[in-house]
């Protein structure tokens, strides 16, 4: 069976599951503050020593402080998503995931046996750059490990990792929102990072950053081993190496490896002969033209026709010559892509168009309103419940982001990603609007039904689509920068809002969430402009879909046609 049909092979979800551990790393250290936040900085016995004699019962703050305090792992996050293109270009992805586990490990700890402010930020920093880096890392690697039929799905279980961790910081904040358990509530945190750290050097690196470094046998290996030993990985393999070295260091890769296992590729001719004389018998004339001097991949003859117009590229059968001479292809074969900088991503006509798309996405994500909608949510229940219910009502939008992500992850393969991001937008844009005339007529049913659908809009699509198409548009040799800038941009944009929201609210109070709704409008129109559908599409394919674009649009091609 060819690998491209393949769905959810059990060492790829392994691998993929590993990877999001870190996710939900992300996700408890952004939840852990919430419940606790109170006792941590104001609780009634201050800085004395009555719970325990080496550590003070909490650590008084102003208002102020503790929001920076709080906020600080934005910093961190920022710092670790810019540096992380050069940290995974380097060392690879899993490396990369394996190392980034010390900065969880030693923030909990920190934030765990705090005895003043500063030692609590350096805590919250180390946590946050683990964030950043992980939000760039983790993606990248499930993006460039998983099948082209699941990548969806395992792209969203990035999102819905770190909704569990925010979730369960929440329900574990209920009991542990007092002295001295709150110190237990920042430092479980090094559990799941402890976790990973051992668990990760049992997957295998990404293929595609293995094949970026010329190490063409070992990233053969890893897709073998990620795909299954049943399956027939050479087409798929193909479009790998193609993408990275050009059709013709790809067909040289071939004979190459060809060569290096003689004994075991003459076993395989002479089965592809065997089946050549059987197929001929049924359609002797197209068999002969279709294999003549190479060598194909079976086809799968069950598919049903919609299947094969869906995935016409990657069905498409590869045929590798071995007398002919390889044919000129001025892009594909330059050879080697060279690692793009941060600059050079903004210099190329093409990898220029790809970053814009997602750089666009991921300040959409952010600019849409999540942060405070979540932000005002405790307002807007406190006036329709008590005290104590809007506590929980709280939880209860956690556990709706936490129920719709699930959907994602579902639904992100089979209706794809352009129809859930528009949903979304639209969805987004609509509630928006409603918390505003729920605001405005002091309806505090509407404002709380349009909290609930804003945050199940959100959850369908534009928190875990951003993250999902960084590495399916980007080829590898530009992923890492065009990561580390969309990640740069997520978290500027995540701490912009953080520090320009209040002000605004405090201005215009509910009125605030037209600005919202705006946004989610405009990013509607962009979406369904310029992003291209991925779904069941190979990266390579998606990349090529750019390079035709840009050559239409190019003047200079049209003159010389």
């Amino acid at each position: 069976m060819d690998s491209r049909q393949v769905k959810t092979p059990k060492y790829m979800v392994y691998c993929v599951l590993v990877a999001c551990i870190g996710s939900f790393c992300n996700g408890w250290t952004i939840g852990c503050s919430n419940l606790p936040g109170q006792v941590t900085h104001a609780c009634p016995t201050g800085s004395q020593h009555l719970a325990n004699p080496a550590l003070p019962d909490c650590l008084p703050m102003s208002t102020s402080l503790w929001g920076f305090a709080v906020a600080s792992f934005c910093v961190g996050g920022l710092v670790g998503g810019v540096t992380g293109g050069t940290i995974q270009t380097r060392l690879g992805r899993k490396k990369t995931i394996i190392y980034n586990t010390a900065g969880w490990i030693l923030g909990g700890l920190l934030l765990g046996v705090s005895i003043n402010v500063p030692m609590f930020i350096i805590g919250r920093i180390l946590c946050g750059f683990s964030c950043g880096l992980g939000s760039l890392t983790t993606p990248t690697y499930i993006g460039e490990t998983s099948s082209i039929r699941s990548r969806g799905a395992m792209g969203t279980l990035n999102q819905f990792f770190i909704v569990i961790g925010i979730l369960l910081s929440s329900i574990i904040g209920l009991p542990t929102s007092n002295v001295p358990f709150w110190r237990v509530n920042y430092a479980i945190v090094a559990i799941p990072a402890i976790i990973q750290a051992i668990l990760m050097p049992s997957c295998v690196e990404s293929p595609r950053w293995l094949l970026s470094n010329h190490c063409i046998e070992e990233a053969r290996h890893a897709l073998q081993k990620l795909r299954g030993t049943d399956m027939s990985i050479q087409n798929e393999f193909y479009e790998m190496v193609e993408g990275q070295l050009g059709t013709a260091h790809a067909q040289k890769s071939f004979h190459d490896l060809k060569s290096m296992s003689i004994n075991e590729k003459e076993d395989i001719t002479v089965h592809d002969e065997m089946e050549k004389n059987t197929l001929s018998k049924v359609d002797n004339d197209t068999m002969e033209q279709q294999q003549q001097h190479g060598f194909t991949a079976p086809k799968n003859k069950d598919s049903d026709e919609n299947e094969k117009k869906t995935l016409d590229h990657e069905t498409s059968t590869i045929v590798i010559t071995e007398g002919d001479p390889v044919q000129d292809d001025s892009h594909h074969d330059e050879g080697l892509h060279k690692h793009m900088n941060m600059i050079e991503i903004f210099t190329d006509p093409l990898i220029r168009r790809i970053a814009f798309v997602v750089l666009i996405h991921h300040a959409i994500q952010q600019l849409s309103g999540m942060n405070a909608v979540m932000y005002y949510s405790t307002t807007i229940f406190k006036s329709a419940f008590n005290d104590d219910m809007a506590k929980y009502m709280a939880i209860a939008t956690t556990a709706v982001n936490f129920a719709v992500t699930m959907a994602a992850v579902v639904f992100m393969d089979r209706m794809g990603r352009r129809p859930l991001l528009l949903l979304a937008e639209i969805g987004a844009c609509l509630f928006s609007f409603l918390l505003v005339i729920g605001y405005a007529f002091n309806i505090p049913a509407l404002l709380v039904i349009s909290v609930f659908m804003y945050v199940a809009s959100f959850a369908i699509g534009i928190g875990p689509i951003p993250w999902l198409i960084t590495s399916e548009l980007t080829p590898t040799y530009a992923s890492s920068s065009v990561g580390a800038v969309a990640t740069g941009v997520n978290w500027a944009m995540n701490f912009l809002i953080g520090q320009i929201f209040p002000v605004i609210f405090e201005a215009i109070s509910g009125y605030s969430f037209a600005i919202f709704g705006t946004i989610c409008f405009l990013a509607f129109g962009f979406t369904y402009f310029m992003l291209p559908e991925s779904k069941n599409r190979s990266i390579e394919n998606i990349v090529q879909g750019f390079e035709r674009h840009s050559h239409q649009q190019d003047p200079s091609n049209k003159v010389e046609e």
